[in-house]
């Protein structure tokens, strides 16, 4: 295992360097660099100005000189300074990616403690009237894009209803007596986007469940677990929940890559402070090195999951081998 391990390590390190040296270039053609947006900004800057400021920032150089520098200093420990805030990137994405966390952490749990048991329940009664309405749920779900269902959210309960708010992290300028207090207002914020981002991923998992359950209940061993007359949870929970264990750890893996790369378009849309939303102000703003650390995050993320979950097939299931 240990050699398996090692010969991923190598080829995640490979993997992320030829991303990043893509996505740098890629952002490196974006139209609206640092300085031009100066120039825009003040229309009585001179050309020797202009000058000292690509040299400053190194944008009179080759591409791959400039990713070799950035990547250096990548590698001592600084992140660069934020180009639009003028303030260190860490200082940027360490609450982002907090926010972040709490938001897609709260997202995973809530879809799979609804998913895993619709998805068991329709496999084990299948063609029945519930898995038709499960099915039906599932598939209304995975079709509905996430920022069309925040709208829809937005409109149905902060507008029309104005029991939640449409928007934000917490209320602004409330001070907490207690920690309950600020859990109770900073939740309300959370139901809105948890919801959008939710129902979708709830569709895709029981959906995933349902196949996975079908599957292992059809396996020899079920039939001779009956046989013996265990009883029916310890068949379903025991024998076959644990046997189709390993699609879903796929999924769970995926997902979680997403934790510290944050929803985009949701997180834009109910004006959350995540890593998501930075990330779309950045590349907006050709914020390079804001861009490219939450770049880093996500595939590493994304990566390291991936090899979480081939370690974890082996521990649900006896029968893989990394030799």
């Amino acid at each position: 295992m240990i050699n398996f391990i090692l010969r991923r390590i190598v080829q995640t390190m490979i993997v992320i360097v030829i991303l990043s040296y893509v996505c740098f270039g890629l952002m490196s053609l974006m139209p609206g660099d640092p300085v031009e947006l100066m120039i825009s900004a003040n229309p009585k800057i001179t050309a020797a100005d202009v000058a000292r400021l690509r040299s400053f920032y190194g944008l009179d150089q080759p591409v791959y000189k400039r990713y070799f520098n950035w990547v250096s200093d990548i590698a001592t420990g600084d992140l660069g300074y934020s180009r639009t805030y003028r303030i260190p990137v860490e200082e940027m994405m360490g609450p982002a990616l907090g926010y972040t966390f709490i938001l897609s952490i709260t997202t995973l749990l809530f879809s799979f403690a609804v998913a895993v048991p619709l998805g068991i329940i329709s496999a084990l009664r299948p063609n029945s009237r519930i898995d038709y309405t499960i099915n039906l749920f599932n598939f209304a779900g995975i079709s509905m894009p996430s920022f069309w269902l925040g709208l829809v959210l937005i409109i149905i309960f902060a507008v029309k209803l104005k029991w939640l708010p449409a928007s934000g992290f917490q209320t602004t300028g409330m001070e907490y007596d207690t920690y309950w207090d600020e859990f109770v207002d900073k939740g309300k914020y959370l139901i809105l986007p948890v919801l959008s981002l939710s129902i979708q991923s709830i569709g895709r998992f029981s959906r995933f469940t349902r196949s996975s359950m079908l599957e292992a209940m059809r396996n020899d061993f079920i039939r001779t677990a009956r046989a013996k007359g265990l009883a029916r949870n310890v068949v379903v929970w025991k024998h076959g929940f644990r046997n189709a264990l390993i699609p879903l750890i796929t999924i769970a893996a995926l997902s979680l890559s997403s934790v510290f790369s944050g929803a985009l378009i949701t997180e834009t849309l109910f004006a959350y402070p995540g890593a998501g939303r930075l990330i779309y102000s950045s590349i907006m703003g050709n914020d390079y090195n804001v861009a490219m650390v939450s770049f880093l995050i996500s595939v590493s993320m994304v990566l390291i999951m991936n090899l979480m979950a081939d370690l974890l097939y082996g521990v649900v299931d006896p029968r893989v081998s990394y030799k």
